[in-house]
């Protein structure tokens, strides 16, 4: 999750998996100069927040437009977001050049709010 651009993920202690991908992810963030904090996010919280996004092996990071229909921050992956994704997946292909073979990236056009 990002707010007002720094990325905060829940703390190890929240019982969040301790994966490869968050790690990956958080040491990217830092890399970028995006300031990282864990902390304890509140179900409100992503209700109000810039940015929101899912890490997973499968996944690597998948934006959320969307809470329970309210649109996270314009409703589109944010900018935070879009930085490190790019080098989240040049991570992953290093990690098995071969787990991005067959696979097929699909997603909809996105419409900034006014």
């Amino acid at each position: 999750m990002v707010q007002d651009g720094v990325l905060l993920t829940p703390p190890l202690a929240a019982s969040v998996l301790q994966g490869i991908t968050r790690d990956t992810v958080v040491k990217i963030a830092r890399d970028l100069g995006i300031p990282v904090r864990e902390e304890q996010i509140p179900r409100g919280q992503l209700y109000t927040c810039d940015e929101l996004f899912m890490t997973g092996t499968a996944a690597e990071i998948t934006p959320i437009r969307s809470v329970d229909r309210n649109p996270v921050g314009q409703g589109c992956p944010g900018e935070i977001t879009q930085r490190i994704m790019p080098s989240s997946e040049a991570s992953s292909a290093a990690r098995s050049p071969t787990a991005m073979a067959g696979c097929i990236r699909s997603a909809r056009p996105c419409r900034r709010r006014p």
